[in-house]
C-alpha cells in the first residue's frame, strides 16, 4: 500500500470521527439556550415563592392588627406588632426565594446578623426608646390626661407613642423619651380617671 493511499484513508477516518462527534455532542448555542431556560424557570418559581410569602405577610399583618385592636391593645402598638411580623415573613420569603435560585444564603444570613448587630449598637438609644414605648403601652403606668412628674419634667400626658411621651406643661409641649420614663421613678400627681370635676357655684 502506497503512502498516498494511507494518508487518504487516515484523512477519511478523521473526517468520519469528526462528523460522529458533531452529531453526538450538542452545539454551544443549544447548551446556552438550555441554561437560560433553566435559569428563567428558577427565577419564575422564586418570584412565585416570594409573592406567596408577600400575600401571607399581608394577611398576618392584618390579622395581628385586628386581634390587637379587639383585645383593647393600643392602636399604635397593634400596628407596630403587625408591621414587625410582616417584615419577618418577608425576610423569610426572600431567603427562601434566593435559596431556590441556588444562591448560598448562609453567608447572607451571617452578613445580616453582623449588620443587625452593628445597626443595633449604633441605634441603641432609638431601640431602647421603642422597647420602652412598647412596655409602657402594655403596662400603662399612666393614662392620657394624667399629670405626671419624671425628674425635671412635669405636665399633663397628651399622648404616648413608640418613641416619646408628650407632656403639656405651662402651655409648652415636652417630648420625653420613653427610655427615661421606663428607667426612672414616675410620680402621678393627678389622676384623670379619679379626679373630680370642679362645680361652679350658681349663687
Amino acid at each position: 500500500m502506497s503512502l498516498a493511499s494511507l494518508f487518504a484513508q487516515s484523512q477519511s477516518s478523521f473526517l468520519l470521527l469528526a462528523k460522529e462527534e458533531e452529531v453526538s455532542s450538542p452545539s454551544v448555542w443549544d447548551s446556552i439556550e438550555g441554561h437560560w431556560q433553566d435559569l428563567l424557570q428558577q427565577a419564575g418559581m422564586s418570584l412565585l415563592i416570594f409573592a406567596g410569602f408577600w400575600v401571607v405577610a399581608r394577611i398576618v399583618q392584618k390579622v395581628l392588627t385586628k386581634v390587637g385592636t379587639s383585645q383593647h391593645i393600643d392602636q399604635e402598638l397593634a400596628s407596630f406588632i403587625g408591621r414587625t411580623a410582616k417584615i419577618a415573613v418577608l425576610i423569610l420569603g426572600l431567603i427562601t426565594a434566593l435559596s431556590h435560585l441556588g444562591i448560598d444564603v448562609s453567608a447572607m444570613v451571617a452578613g445580616l446578623g453582623l449588620t443587625g448587630f452593628a445597626l443595633g449598637f449604633a441605634l441603641k438609644d432609638v431601640i431602647s426608646n421603642v422597647l420602652a414605648g412598647v412596655l409602657i403601652l402594655i403596662y400603662k403606668p399612666f393614662q392620657k390626661d394624667d399629670c405626671i412628674k419624671i425628674k425635671s419634667y412635669e405636665g399633663k400626658v397628651v399622648s404616648t407613642d413608640l418613641r416619646y411621651t408628650v407632656l403639656l406643661s405651662d402651655g409648652l409641649t415636652v417630648y420625653v423619651p420613653n427610655s427615661l420614663l421606663f428607667t426612672d421613678a414616675i410620680t402621678v400627681t393627678c389622676d384623670a380617671v379619679t379626679a373630680e370635676p370642679e362645680v361652679e357655684s350658681t349663687e
